[in-house]
């Protein structure tokens, strides 16, 4: 089939079954948290005493009382199989950054052919899964296999369907039999009560009543692309890496900035409806829907939630969007840069903190310079991003994400503070005592009376923020679409709770030695702020000038990629800041870090020997046969000859490219994975940027019947 015609075939070939979609009213009362196990439902299945018990682990953090473990497990196990649930599973986060399972089935033979459905306690609360095969970065050796998860009733139990039935999911973490977190959420549980530790002593001091619980609180916003069934399985490239590592750039990209917020086309409208249904089954609050700049680029985003919560939740939303299209003919691409010369896909993580009393301690209120509470936990953030910035670009590094942070789409690799006009100014004036307010914003007149008049906004907001205030929360721009949200969380909650102990400390000294509370929160953002305020800015985060300000008049880092990120990842002050707050000790810290390292080497890797391969058994053919079809008719035409030159220029050009990165490809760079990594990222990506600059080149030229994979031009266009 030639490449037009699959072009027909790409965009005719689907057809979308009418479905009967459930009212509004059905949404809220039917459909929202059907398959999810809320305390509501559990009330009604457990007595009163072991209810409240496990409400006060749930809501208030208390220790699970195990007694209560075999009744929960009834519970839970009636209401799994009233749902059609077969088999359960403990469903957790291991350290590959996807999600794990291993089912079991409820099924128990009785004796004498007679089987039971049953489910203890004991296997509630704790499950063995082989451990083997999962990375460990030297926490344990190969053979030993022993692993452990364990149930974490913060976060409800759940229903994921299928064509032949359900299973029930169980969330856990997941650790060695020593003990260590193998897994994303022991740390992120444990920065939680690390946050909580921090704010609860500055709340007192502001006048909170006892029994007050802080936690982070989180929104995730998911960018992805989506491309025709028929062109993903034509191109070894998006099956084997999730990228292009070959296409030329189209006549058309995103230039005409039509595509984003533009009318959701009807195939995607229906995937993003179907996907939704399932997600609100699952309790996930979507909010959000629409185009994003990229050509065939879309996102969704859910509200806000407790960041446990929506950790889980956007592991499901990931596993949703991917498993849907493919109903539709589609297929959902993760890849923080799947397409090369168009923007690429993040995971913009909106971070806040909250009270079990729904107070967002990052809110400033109409007054904010009048909100001494607001100020103080605002500037602990300040000085947190200013004396972390390492560790927050290692958090999010990957090699994936190195094609998309500073790529004029995305944040730079330079971590900044975007705060708005009206903070900044706030700030300013704090910090030359002048005091007073901002000035208002005031309303916006449109210039028609049929329009509202509307408020005008305090500030602005930055795309090129990597860390932005954006209202009542921190936007965390960097963070990668494929990525798991659990480390960043971790490490946002680790070094705010770092950096609120530190100014509470100052702050009691200042109150012991007898000055008021106004004056006192004044001295302390004070100073802290003329220490800090290098890491704000509010211009434009891709110029030049700012890059050289930042590096050369800031003193800020510039960690352009992801080994310059995670050599710090083990420094002395994140041993001693993890270690402190309990979050990681040093086995777990390294081991994290050795295992960013070994994922760079395989993924940039197994993205080299892809790329040798689609050259030499696809590129080089392609071009090849054109260049003897070309010599037929040379001796009759000028335009041949020409042409004919050109496409030998060319492919000579891969061809000596070619060798070079199969060279490179062999050598591997050392024995250690460390150097292998450098390797890859020094010799190996420019050997195949070469073969993809000539690839490229020639796909300009070789006729478009001869050419054997699907374009740019196919993939991003065909709706």
């Amino acid at each position: 089939m030639s490449q037009d015609l699959e072009v027909t075939s790409a965009a005719r070939n689907w057809r979308v079954e009418a479905t009967e979609q459930p009212s509004p009213g059905a949404l809220v009362n039917d459909l929202f948290a059907s398959d999810v196990l809320t305390l509501e439902q559990l009330k009604a299945r457990l007595s009163k005493p072991d209810y409240r018990s496990l409400q006060a682990t749930v809501e208030r953090g208390q220790s699970l009382d195990s007694s209560i473990a075999d009744t929960v497990a009834l519970a839970m196990k009636t209401w799994a199989m009233e749902k059609g649930a077969t088999h359960y599973t403990h469903w957790f986060q291991p350290l590959t950054g996807s999600t794990a399972e291993k089912h079991d089935s409820f099924l128990n033979p009785a004796g004498d052919g007679v089987a039971i459905m049953s489910f203890s306690g004991k296997e509630l609360i704790q499950a063995e899964p082989d451990a083997s095969s999962f990375p460990s970065g030297g926490l344990r050796a190969t053979f030993e296999a022993r692993g452990y998860t364990a149930w974490d009733p913060s976060s409800p139990a759940f229903i994921v369907r299928h064509a032949n039935g359900a299973t029930l999911c169980i969330p856990s973490v997941f650790f060695s039999w020593k003990g260590e977190a193998l897994d994303l959420k022991i740390p992120l549980l444990r920065s939680t009560e690390a946050l909580n530790a921090a704010v609860t002593p500055a709340l007192k001091l502001f006048g909170a009543s006892g029994g007050t619980r802080v936690s982070s609180s989180l929104g995730a916003e998911q960018e992805y692309f989506l491309i025709a069934e028929e062109y993903y399985y034509r191109r070894p490239d998006l099956i084997m890496t999730g990228r292009t590592l070959f296409g030329a750039k189209p006549p058309r990209g995103q230039e005409l900035e039509d595509h984003y917020f533009g009318a959701i086309p009807d195939r995607v409208l229906s995937y993003m409806t179907d996907a939704e249904m399932q997600l609100y089954a699952l309790g996930i609050p979507v909010k959000t829907r629409h185009n994003e700049v990229a050509p065939g680029q879309f996102e969704i985003a859910p509200i806000f939630e407790n960041s446990n919560i929506a950790a889980d939740h956007q592991q499901l939303i990931m596993q949703v969007l991917r498993t849907t299209a493919r109903k539709y003919g589609l297929v959902c691409l993760m890849h923080e840069k799947p397409f090369a010369g168009v923007n690429g896909s993040g995971k913009h993580c909106n971070w806040s903190m909250a009270t079990d009393r729904g107070e967002n301690l990052l809110d400033p209120g109409d007054t904010p310079s009048e909100n001494m509470q607001f100020l103080f936990f605002c500037t602990a953030v300040l000085k947190a991003v200013d004396e972390h910035q390492a560790l927050l670009r290692a958090c999010v590094a990957s090699a994936s994400n190195d094609h998309r942070l500073g790529a004029n789409e995305a944040p730079p690799a330079i971590i900044s503070v975007f705060l708005g006009s009206e903070l900044s100014d706030v700030f300013s004036r704090i910090l030359s005592g002048e005091g007073g307010s901002a000035a208002s914003g005031g309303l916006m007149g449109l210039g028609s009376q049929v329009l509202p008049e509307i408020p005008v906004h305090a500030g602005d907001r930055n795309r090129t923020s990597p860390f932005a205030f954006t209202g009542n929360k921190f936007e965390f721009r960097a963070v990668g679409s494929s990525q798991s949200i659990s480390f960043p969380i971790t490490v946002l909650n680790a070094i705010a709770a770092d950096s609120i102990r530190q100014l509470t400390a100052d702050l009691q000294a200042r109150l012991d030695a007898g000055r008021d509370m106004d004056a006192a929160v004044t001295d302390v953002v004070r100073e802290t702020f003329r220490k800090h305020q290098r890491i704000v800015f509010d211009g434009d985060g891709y110029s030049e000038a700012w890059h050289l300000e930042a590096e050369q008049q800031r003193g800020l880092l510039n960690l352009r990629t992801t080994l310059d990120a995670i050599e710090h990842l083990s420094s002395p002050q994140n041993l001693a800041l993890f270690g402190e707050l309990g979050i990681l000790n040093e086995r777990e810290l390294t081991a994290r870090q050795e295992i960013m390292y070994d994922i760079y080497f395989k993924t940039v890797n197994i993205e080299g020997e892809t790329t040798e391969y689609m050259a030499q058994t696809q590129i080089l053919p392609a071009a090849l046969k054109y260049l003897g079809d070309l010599e037929s008719v040379q001796a009759r035409s000028r335009a041949a000859q020409g042409l004919g030159q050109e496409v030998t220029r060319l492919t000579d050009e891969l061809y000596d490219a070619l060798q070079v990165l199969r060279a490179q490809n062999e050598a591997l760079g050392g024995d250690e994975v460390h150097e292998k990594a450098h390797h890859m990222r020094d010799q190996v990506l420019p050997a195949m940027q070469e073969v993809r600059r000539a690839a490229d080149a020639l796909e300009r030229v070789v006729n478009n019947k001869y050419w054997p994979m699907p374009t740019y031009r196919q993939m991003l266009f065909v709706k």
